[in-house]
């Protein structure tokens, strides 16, 4: 599986583990009081809310996942090498030296937040500028 591939995984699994279970929707009253209801059809998730997710698996962590790619891949579990980098800087087309350097990491994690966002994720602007 590709470095982005994991990454989109553990970002969007924790969406699927959070959504409503089928059957699992809103019950609405469909006449008086005292009356039987029924429940609603669930609600399908078109977008999953990266920033949610990722603010929710950061609690109680010192990691600052919003800025730094080597942060939000250890937040998530995902090897941050150097070496697991360069693979997901060839995966996300990056043309520069696969040095590791702070603008390599920038444009990666700035990168990974616009394909989380091609990809169904609902992504802030600030963390894709």
């Amino acid at each position: 599986m590709s470095i982005f591939g994991k990454i989109k995984d553990a970002i969007f699994g924790e969406a699927k583990a959070a959504s409503p279970k089928p059957g699992a929707g809103n019950v609405v009253p469909t006449a008086s009081p005292g009356t039987k209801t029924h429940q609603t059809a669930p609600t399908e998730v078109s977008e999953v809310d990266v920033e949610r997710n990722l603010a929710a698996m950061a609690e109680g962590k010192d990691l600052n996942w919003r800025t730094s790619i080597v942060d939000l891949m250890k937040l998530i579990g995902v090897d941050s090498s150097l070496d697991n980098r360069k693979e997901l800087a060839r995966e996300l087309g990056y043309t520069g030296q696969l040095d590791g350097s702070a603008e390599m990491n920038i444009w990666l994690h700035k990168a990974t937040m616009r394909e989380l966002a091609a990809n169904g994720g609902k992504v802030p602007p600030e963390l894709l500028d």
